[in-house]
């Protein structure tokens, strides 16, 4: 197991390096010495040489967003994924196992099939915001019913969150397939390019929007690893240990809400980030929550920064759908995990 300060040391640095690499591939190549001088010249500084101005149009305007973006969404479905996967005590967990990402996907493919009937006022009053906002509500909304529907005596359990997350899960996929059915051809266009997933839409309004959904999430979730860490052992051991379960429960449900809902808000259903993270920084450091969690955050961060950029330029000048990847990418590992849980549990 590599200790957790050489574990963070190499994420940083893979970090940095994918960060440079989004930066400077593309259809214009920018190499890292005129990134450097174009930040330069952002903060006021005198570089003492010219700046491309092309090149740090797109710098400033499409890629830098673009790659802060992914960032933000990739630490944010890595963390949540980690926390998730914490409480439920299964490797198999996800944020969209409880309909998190099915109530926000529901939410966004209503606000496009019907924007210009049901939603026509706040489609004027909110405008770009609007599908994001839904989103986010259609994400708080489905986990708001899924906790709720689990608490016996005022406790939340997990078992009984587990199967009413299946079936909000089976709820809302079936009315998004019923809207999109009856969608046009554009409606249609927009529904299949949202829920594969895309940060093609990003500008620095969207990281500004994104950003204080986000912030708690990033902040709070790594400090509830020691917290986690007891629910290995079992509720009523945690319990004993002086863990108010319930609390770390809650907290855990709504920053991971949080974090979820406000990434598919803006960058559409990407799968499987919040299961694949987890695992491969447990293969890499075990299964301690203190270490998991906040390194679940800068591999997801690492992971989306990578898969954006092989979306972006593997087909150029077309670009797929970043869901792709990352589904392509996690399947095989989902397969791997529940065949190791399947032997583990036949011993």
């Amino acid at each position: 197991m590599i200790k957790p300060w050489l574990l963070y040391l190499l994420l940083s640095g893979g970090l940095f390096t994918a960060l440079l690499l989004s930066l400077s591939i593309g259809a214009l190549p920018i190499p890292p010495d005129q990134i450097w001088k174009i930040f330069c010249e952002k903060l006021g500084c005198d570089t003492g040489n010219g700046i491309h101005l092309q090149q740090a149009a797109i710098l400033w305007s499409v890629r830098f967003p673009r790659t802060v973006l992914g960032l933000l969404v990739g630490a944010s479905l890595g963390v949540a994924g980690a926390a998730i996967q914490g409480i439920f005590r299964n490797p198999l967990a996800e944020p969209g196992l409880i309909g998190i990402s099915a109530g926000a996907s529901l939410m966004a493919v209503l606000i496009i099939g019907l924007e210009l009937t049901l939603f026509a006022g706040l489609s004027n009053l909110l405008g770009y915001y609007l599908l994001g906002i839904g989103a986010f509500c259609g994400a708080a909304l489905s986990a708001f019913v899924v906790y709720h529907m689990s608490k016996s005596d005022g406790r939340p359990d997990v078992g009984t969150m587990l199967l009413a997350g299946i079936a909000i899960n089976a709820l809302a996929g079936s009315l998004t397939g019923l809207i999109t059915y009856m969608a046009d051809d554009q409606q249609l266009r927009n529904i299949t390019f949202w829920m594969l997933g895309s940060l093609g839409g990003a500008t620095w309004q969207t990281v500004s929007a994104l950003l204080p959904f986000v912030l708690f999430p990033l902040l709070l979730l790594p400090r509830l690893g020691k917290s986690l860490n007891t629910f290995a052992l079992g509720e009523m051991q945690s319990d004993h240990l002086g863990i108010d379960v319930n609390r770390i429960k809650t907290q855990v449900v709504i920053l991971a809400t949080m974090a979820v809902g406000a990434s598919v808000a803006v960058s559409g259903i990407i799968g499987f980030v919040g299961l694949l993270v987890p695992h491969m920084v447990r293969l890499m450091a075990g299964v301690d929550n203190r270490t998991l969690v906040p390194a679940s955050a800068l591999l997801g961060a690492l992971t989306l920064t990578l898969a954006d950029l092989l979306c972006r330029t593997v087909i150029a000048p077309m670009e797929l759908p970043i869901g792709v990847i990352t589904s392509l990418l996690g399947t095989p590992v989902f397969l791997y995990i529940l065949m190791k849980e399947k032997k583990k549990h036949s011993l």
